[in-house]
């Protein structure tokens, strides 16, 4: 496998990176969409993630990668052998899904050779079963075909994979975070995908010259050996690797006080966002970023840095309002959170 340029020496996009590692502290932010111009790092980043990742636990030949941890939610080979399993570290696994994918490859169907050789109907898992615990990546994934993004909503609401089909029926946990990343110029998403995404980004070419250069410089010198810039950057992401671990176990601790929630509730009242769930994302995303802060408490300052990701995706289009829902946000921040 070939070797990921590191997280830590992807320069600027600053907004990208965190949603990314925020996500990565907290699952249940929902995914992260990162759209933008070609050739600004989007799928750099989310595979760069892999190997930032600390190693998690999981059960010892188990294709699901069940948490040995949590026994309410692991698959039902696991739960019959609970007696006898054993655990191991692994990478978090991030998983590629290509435009071109066919749905049994995603979802899972029968395992042709066991049941030509052997006679045997036995299920083969797709990528939904690679994905669970970690996260699914689709790049320009605004050109998914319509019955994978009906298939992805499903399974990313349910946390569950179920297949029914060849004298099949299999039910296995798929609870992934989905990152998807793609040009807007090449087409929309639809509104039931965008919603099941917790954080949006928006990254754009660079346009002053020192970034630029430091762009092309580091690039170049990753192409021309490999090993040694990985090497140059390790400890970079081991301290990245050390502070997500250091605000996974500080996240539980970290408080999030009535006037944050009433400040998040004001907030998404002035944008005009459907349903609560701008509410309850805004609120974790904040929550995560507090624990990766160090900080103790969620405060204004931990939802202004974060609103914008987590709410320019879910405002209605105003005809009467030609700028853009980042500067909408931007306006209703400087409004009732001033700096």
């Amino acid at each position: 496998m070939s070797q990921a340029f590191p997280f830590s020496a992807i320069v600027g996009q600053d907004e990208m990176k965190q949603a990314i590692l925020l996500s990565a502290v907290d699952p249940s932010i929902g995914g992260v969409l990162v759209f933008g111009d070609r050739g600004t790092g989007k799928s750099t980043a989310v595979r760069a993630l892999a190997a930032l990742l600390p190693k998690m636990r999981a059960v010892e030949g188990c294709a699901y990668q069940c948490d040995p941890d949590e026994a309410a939610s692991v698959c039902p080979i696991c739960s019959a052998a609970a007696a006898s399993r054993r655990a191991r570290r692994v990478p978090v696994p991030v998983v590629d899904l290509p435009l071109g994918a066919t749905e049994d490859r995603v979802v899972g169907a029968l395992d042709l050779e066991r049941a030509l050789t052997r006679g045997e109907k036995a299920f083969e898992p797709g990528l939904l079963a690679r994905a669970h615990r970690g996260f699914l990546y689709v790049d320009e994934v605004n050109l998914l075909e319509d019955h994978l993004v009906d298939l992805l909503i499903d399974v990313a609401a349910s946390g569950e994979n179920v297949v029914e089909r060849e004298g099949l029926s299999v039910r296995h946990p798929a609870r992934f975070v989905l990152v998807g990343s793609g040009n807007p110029e090449e087409g929309e998403l639809r509104p039931q995908l965008l919603d099941r995404f917790g954080l949006s980004v928006e990254v754009s070419t660079p346009t002053d010259l020192p970034t630029r250069v430091d762009v092309v410089k580091r690039r170049d010198a990753f192409e021309r050996d490999r090993a040694g810039f990985c090497a140059q950057w390790a400890g970079h992401d081991a301290r990245l690797r050390r502070r997500i671990v250091s605000a996974r176990e500080r996240l539980p601790a970290v408080r999030v006080p009535d006037a944050a929630l009433e400040q998040a509730a004001r907030l998404c009242m002035q944008l005009g966002t459907d349903g609560l769930r701008g509410e309850l994302t805004l609120v974790r995303a904040a929550r995560a970023l507090a624990a990766y802060d160090g900080d103790a408490e969620v405060g204004d300052a931990h939802l202004r840095r974060i609103a914008p990701s987590a709410l320019r995706h879910r405002l209605r289009r105003d005809p009467l309002d030609e700028s853009g829902s980042g500067v909408r946000v931007a306006r209703a921040i400087d409004e009732l959170l001033p700096a």
